[in-house]
């Protein structure tokens, strides 16, 4: 896979990679036997183990487990930032990466960091504007967009940051614990305008999250990783119907079963 430049936004336009395929059709995230090594000889840390997991196009997929089970190591190989050690990683398109701080440039309004990224781009002025407007009402801030970083709440920054990330107009979105910093209940509102935004675009999306009922609400499949080194322990496919919400009994009873499977995981570690 292509290692790609940073860009100075938190979030990543990176170049597509060829496709792997998977029977008929073309997966649009395909890990296939990863190893991801850090170090050597004695001082070797092994963070990824022989993983293989197959993103659909426009599916929604959740990945969690404990610190340091190589959840954030996954998305970087997809984005280009690391390289595995063994192993391919493919991606089908683009990626545009979101990180849980929205890392916006506190000098510029909201206008300015989104059409930043768009500038970054090369999109032309002339279609800046409207482009801009749009991003803005997809998060519902287009009153907010002379607001400066500093005059926001966490969560209206998040949809700035969210709205800066789909600017990128990429295949595939990852999302690194992007509401993990938010209280509840705007992470609660975060979550049902997420699940809007992905059903309109159609993406892809890996979501990184260490709280279970978030995966359940949001994903259409929960992995569950192993601790260091991580593996595939085992893959929850979410039959709840859309729209959920994370207090519901389904989310909650689903959520419950993952949580056992994750504690025996976390004891199985310990005990190592």
């Amino acid at each position: 896979m292509t290692s790609h430049p940073v860009s100075p936004v938190s979030e990543e336009p990176l170049s597509s990679v060829p496709p792997i395929e998977t029977g008929s059709a073309a997966s649009a995230i395909a890990f296939d036997d990863v190893s991801k090594v850090y170090g050597h000889a004695g001082n070797a840390v092994h963070a990824l183990d022989r993983i293989t997991l197959h993103v659909q196009p426009g599916e929604f997929v959740c990945l969690l487990g404990a610190s340091g089970c190589g959840k954030s190591t996954l998305l970087n190989l997809v984005a280009g930032l690391d390289r595995a050690t063994t192993g391919t990683v493919a991606v089908e398109g683009t990626t545009t990466l979101m990180f849980q701080e929205s890392a916006l440039f506190p000098w510029l309004t909201v206008r300015g960091n989104v059409d930043l990224a768009l500038k970054l781009r090369k999109v032309p002025k002339s279609e800046r504007r409207g482009r801009v407007d749009e991003l803005l009402d997809l998060v519902h801030l287009r009153e907010f967009d002379t607001k400066r970083p500093h005059e926001l709440s966490g969560g209206m920054r998040q949809r700035v940051a969210l709205a800066r990330a789909l600017s990128q107009d990429s295949d595939v979105l990852l999302m690194d614990e992007p509401f993990g910093a938010l209280d509840a209940m705007t992470r609660d509102i975060l979550h049902d305008e997420l699940e809007d935004l992905w059903a309109r675009t159609e993406k892809t999306v890996l979501f990184v999250t260490h709280n279970v009922r978030e995966a359940v609400r949001l994903g259409d499949r929960v992995v569950l990783l192993t601790s260091r080194p991580g593996r595939v322990a085992e893959e929850f496919p979410i039959a709840i119907p859309r729209p959920r919400r994370i207090d519901s009994p389904e989310v909650a009873n689903q959520a419950a079963a993952i949580t056992t499977r994750l504690r025996e995981e976390v004891r199985r570690h310990g005990d190592s």
